[in-house]
């Protein structure tokens, strides 16, 4: 299936075109370790990651995916936050990775004026620097993070607030991410979506929320584009 009248791509970020999780599992270890509580190896922490720092918090200290937020208590939660913040600023880049195929896939999209822009869950200050240790900024005309705004994915309002700020319509933009939460987002505004199989959506398949396309590799964008 090829998608319709597509004129910009919203991105997601960890999952869809990076890979961070090595350093967001050293950062949850690190924090761990200062809280003399049990770490956890990559793998595990690799569920845990798509909503946000302190989602990722939460499940570090649950030792779980699923979690009770009235559980913590704020004051212990926030010194967790804290080092888990300063450990992760200290470790953006040292093991993130773009995906296979994404850069040259960048370069080919912005030959074809589409305009991009990111939508992630990860905190805003940690964007433009990862962006810029992996050469990665130019493609993109802006990027929200989750605390950019009020609301994040799922929700729609982040997507809808690009679309914005793009001055493109809905039915002319596509998001692209591996997790639940793009996939919702999108649907939730009816704009068009691409899941990637590849990325951090807890272990399920993708193809269960209902994006308009599905894609194993990212060059496959070329192929389902207009």
């Amino acid at each position: 299936m090829k998608l319709t009248d597509t004129e910009s791509i919203l991105f997601d970020l960890d999952g869809t075109l990076i890979d961070s999780v090595p350093d967001l599992a050293w950062a949850v270890n690190r924090m761990l370790s200062t809280l003399g509580r049990e770490t956890f190896d990559e793998e595990t922490i690799r569920y845990w990651v798509g909503n946000g720092a302190q989602t990722l918090v939460m499940r570090a200290l649950s030792g779980k995916r699923e979690i009770d937020e009235e559980a913590f208590d704020e004051e212990s939660f926030n010194r967790a936050l804290a080092l888990f913040l300063d450990a992760y600023r200290a470790h953006l880049s040292k093991s993130t990775c773009p995906y296979p195929h994404v850069i040259e896939t960048l370069d080919e999209l912005k030959k074809r004026d589409y305009k991009m822009a990111i939508v992630t869950n990860k905190p805003y200050e940690f964007v433009a620097p990862i962006l810029g240790n992996l050469g990665m900024k130019e493609y993109f005309a802006f990027w929200l993070g989750g605390d950019s705004l009020l609301l994040k994915k799922p929700d729609p309002a982040p997507l809808l607030y690009a679309c914005e700020k793009l001055k493109i319509s809905v039915e002319n933009t596509v998001m692209v991410g591996d997790s639940k939460n793009d996939i919702l987002a999108a649907n939730a505004c009816g704009m068009q979506s691409v899941g990637v199989t590849y990325g951090y959506n807890y272990g399920e398949n993708i193809e269960k929320y209902g994006p308009s396309v599905v894609i194993d590799d990212f060059a496959m964008l070329l192929e389902v584009l207009p």
